[in-house]
């Protein structure tokens, strides 16, 4: 194992196994715990590489993004300054 930018980096070389018409592969236990990976992993593919990456739940960080926005007291809403259009002249009905 290496370090990069005070990220650790290792190179492993797996053997994909048979798991009836799928493949699969052991990823042992000390990449599993490094990378935070749970029961289920989210898997994309970049670059013509297979990206393993913990489950993202949804929503996951919004109240910090929230937080971060600041408070909206002073934030007006869009539907009170826009003007009606042709649509709300002749079709919106309430």
């Amino acid at each position: 194992m290496g370090r990069i930018s005070g990220l650790a980096t290792c190179q492993i070389r797996a053997e994909l196994v048979r798991i009836g018409n799928s493949r699969g592969v052991r990823i042992p236990k000390p990449l599993i715990e490094q990378c935070g990976l749970g029961d289920m992993v989210e898997l994309r593919v970049e670059n013509d590489c297979l990206v393993i990456s913990p489950e993202r739940r949804p929503r996951q960080g919004w109240g910090e993004a929230f937080r971060a926005a600041g408070p909206a007291e002073h934030d007006e809403l869009l539907l009170e300054i826009a003007e009606p259009n042709e649509f709300d002249r002749k079709e919106w009905q309430w």
